[in-house]
């Protein structure tokens, strides 16, 4: 029997948004938002990895816990890495759930279905995939990815990429960036330099496809882009006041 946990990685030095991490949402700072999903989703206990002393703040006085972590790390795979060793040093954790600290509406069950692709003993890395609309085809922002269908609503992973792919296809996957690693994997991905099509490509799960590592995916009904811009964040806004959502 498996035993995730899910650390979230957050820091307050993004390019395109400083600070977000702390961004009130509807009352709420959007790292709380996201941690509160994240607990939500009840697969395991929930960390916050930070190197932000601020940020750690305000997740424990939203009664959740956070670790603090080196300034230097160039992912959030590396920062979740030296997270889960401070947290689980003897190895009771053998799944680590990353999601990103920039999905405020990530959704509980998105989640649970990443975790569930990992009772597959030959899955690597669990992770998610949607229908891209029809504008995110050609949207480098929008990561897509070719691979095998396993069952309706499974996928395995031959490649990502921030090209239309693959071509000719009715519909692209848009991949969607939550992670579930085995304990072991997630120590050799980190271990592993960059590879030619990561540097490439921009995308470090290129890294584990290279390696030789299996990456299956999920396919979800729905998933909402995260939070990179400030539109991203007055989107995000509009949404939660809309919505009415608990604060």
């Amino acid at each position: 029997m498996s035993r995730p946990i899910i650390v979230i990685p957050a820091r307050l030095a993004s390019q395109r948004l400083p600070g977000k991490a702390l961004a009130d949402i509807s009352g709420q700072p959007m790292i709380v938002r996201v941690w509160s999903r994240a607990v939500a989703a009840a697969v395991g206990p929930v960390a916050v990895a930070t190197d932000s002393a601020e940020i750690a703040a305000v997740v424990a006085a939203a009664g959740g816990r956070a670790v603090l972590t080196g300034a230097g790390h160039v992912s959030g795979s590396d920062r979740i890495s030296e997270a889960i060793e401070a947290i689980d040093p003897e190895g009771v954790h053998d799944l680590v759930v990353n999601v990103q600290g920039d999905e405020p509406l990530v959704e509980p069950a998105a989640i649970q279905a990443a975790v569930s692709l990992m009772a597959d003993a030959a899955v690597d890395i669990g992770t998610l995939g949607v229908v891209a609309d029809p504008g995110e085809r050609d949207d480098s922002d929008a990561v897509k990815v070719a691979g095998v269908r396993l069952g309706p609503a499974r996928l395995r992973a031959l490649y990502f990429s921030r090209a239309p792919i693959p071509w000719g296809a009715e519909a692209a996957i848009r991949h969607i960036g939550l992670y579930a690693y085995r304990r072991a994997a997630l120590a050799r991905f980190v271990a592993l330099p960059p590879s030619p099509l990561e540097r490439c490509e921009r995308l470090e799960q290129l890294r584990a496809l290279e390696a030789g590592m299996r990456i299956d995916l999920a396919l979800v009904d729905t998933a909402a882009r995260g939070v990179d811009t400030p539109a991203d964040l007055e989107r995000v806004r509009a949404l939660f006041a809309a919505k009415g959502k608990e604060k």
